[in-house]
C-alpha cells in the first residue's frame, strides 16, 4: 500500500474553492421555465440568457416543463444534479405552488438574482373614474367586476387585497385566458377593472383606452408616476438553483448573472416593459422576496379559503 506524504495531503485538503470554480461551467446549462414560448416568463429568460451567456462562457438553452403553476418544473429542476447547470426562472406562480403545499419560505432553492419586478396594476376604461378616489368611493356600496388572467394566483389575490385594504366591498372576478382578451372586454365594458402587469396594456393606455387607478407596489412606476401605489403584489421573476449547490458555483452564477442584467441591452428590455433598472436585484433582495413572496401568498390564501392552514 502507498501513503501520501504530508505535504500532498496538506495540498490537497487547502485546494482552493476558487480553483473548483474554473471547472464551472463545464457544459450546456438549462434554463428552466414553466411557460410557453412568448410569454412574459419564456421572454425573460431569453433576454437573461442572451446578456449572460457571453459572460458565463456557456451555451444556455430554454427547457420549459410546463404544468400544475410551475409544480412540473421544479420537479424537473429537483430530479437534475445541484452542479448550477439546471437553473429555474423562479415566479410568483411558483410561490403559489409553495404556498398551497404548505411551505412557508422558498424551501428547495437557492437564490440568484431577479430578472424583473413588475407590480400588478388595477386599471379601467379610461373616463369610467374621475379619479383614483372616485374608483375607491364606487366600490363603498356597490361591488365591481374584476377580470384577471389567474384564480387562486397574484391576480385575483391582489384585487381581494387591495378591496380588503381598503375597507370597500369584495370584487366580483371574471377569468380571461390572457391578457389580450382581458384587455378587450374591459375597453369594451364587459368588466369593470382589469387585474394586469403595466407592460400588457402598455399599448392602451398610450392610446387613451384604458387608465391605471392603483400600482400594486411600494415605489411609483416612472411610465405611471402619478398612479398612487398600496400594498406590495408583484409578478416576479428570478433564477434559483437547487439547494445543495455548491457555494463557489453558485457565487459565479450569481457574478455573472447580474453582470449580464445589467448590460444596456438587458436594460433597455427592461424599459418595454415598463421596468426600471433596479428590476435587477441581487441574491439578498431577491432571496427575501422569494421568500416573503410565498409567505404572503399562504397567509393570502388560508385567508380567502383557498387552502386551510
Amino acid at each position: 500500500m502507498k501513503f501520501l506524504g504530508t505535504a500532498t495531503i496538506l495540498a490537497l485538503t487547502a485546494f482552493p474553492a476558487s480553483v473548483l470554480a474554473q471547472e464551472f461551467p463545464s457544459g450546456t446549462i438549462e434554463v428552466v421555465t414553466h411557460s410557453g414560448a412568448g410569454g412574459g416568463t419564456d421572454t425573460t429568460a431569453r433576454m437573461m440568457m442572451s446578456s449572460v451567456t457571453e459572460v458565463l462562457g456557456a451555451d444556455m438553452v430554454v427547457v420549459s416543463k410546463q404544468g400544475g403553476t410551475g409544480a412540473v418544473a421544479m420537479e424537473y429542476v429537483n430530479s437534475r444534479p445541484a452542479d448550477g447547470h439546471t437553473i429555474l426562472v423562479w415566479t410568483t406562480g411558483h410561490a403559489v405552488t409553495q404556498a398551497k403545499g404548505s411551505a412557508t419560505d422558498a424551501e428547495g432553492f437557492i437564490p440568484i438574482a431577479r430578472g424583473t419586478n413588475d407590480p400588478q396594476v388595477l386599471m379601467t376604461k379610461c373616463n369610467s373614474f374621475d379619479g383614483t378616489q372616485a374608483f375607491i368611493d364606487a366600490q363603498t356600496d356597490d361591488t365591481l367586476r374584476y377580470g384577471v388572467t389567474q384564480v387562486a394566483n397574484i391576480d385575483d389575490v391582489s384585487a381581494f387585497m387591495f378591496n380588503k385594504a381598503a375597507e370597500i366591498q369584495p370584487p366580483e372576478i371574471i377569468p380571461f385566458e390572457g391578457g389580450g382578451d382581458l384587455l378587450t372586454n374591459l375597453v369594451g365594458g364587459n368588466v369593470d377593472v382589469a387585474v394586469l402587469n403595466y407592460g400588457e396594456a402598455a399599448a392602451q393606455i398610450d392610446a387613451g383606452e384604458v387608465c391605471p387607478m392603483v400600482v400594486m407596489g411600494t415605489d411609483r412606476l416612472a411610465t405611471a408616476p402619478e398612479t398612487p401605489t398600496t400594498a406590495d403584489f408583484a409578478t416576479v421573476r428570478g433564477f434559483a438553483v437547487k439547494a445543495g449547490t455548491p457555494d463557489d458555483i453558485v457565487e459565479a452564477l450569481r457574478a455573472a448573472i447580474v453582470e449580464g442584467m445589467e448590460s444596456d441591452a438587458y436594460v433597455e428590455f427592461l424599459a418595454t416593459q415598463g421596468l426600471e433598472p433596479n428590476s435587477v436585484a441581487g441574491a439578498d433582495v431577491w432571496g427575501n422576496q422569494m421568500n416573503n413572496s410565498v409567505k404572503q401568498m399562504r397567509e393570502a390564501l388560508i385567508e380567502l379559503g383557498y387552502i386551510k392552514g
